[in-house]
């Protein structure tokens, strides 16, 4: 039995709300902006570095996974 091919993301908006499962694991998903988000939160706190963990979260969303 042959795998249906998973979405582009090119499909856009649509194809977030279907169930596209991620191509990795969360902990190796969009490295860059963890490290930003991280290095952000040590130095001056959860509240300060909304924009780091939104761009986050955003790219993880991306990448297929429900945040």
């Amino acid at each position: 039995m042959a795998e249906s091919p998973l979405i582009s993301q090119s499909a856009g908006p649509a194809a977030q709300e279907l169930n596209v499962k991620p191509k990795k694991k969360i902990c190796c998903a969009c490295p860059e902006t963890k490290r930003l988000r991280d290095e952000c939160v040590v130095e001056h706190g959860e509240s300060a570095c909304t924009k780091w963990i939104e761009a986050h979260k955003q790219c993880l969303r991306a990448e297929g996974f429900n945040i």
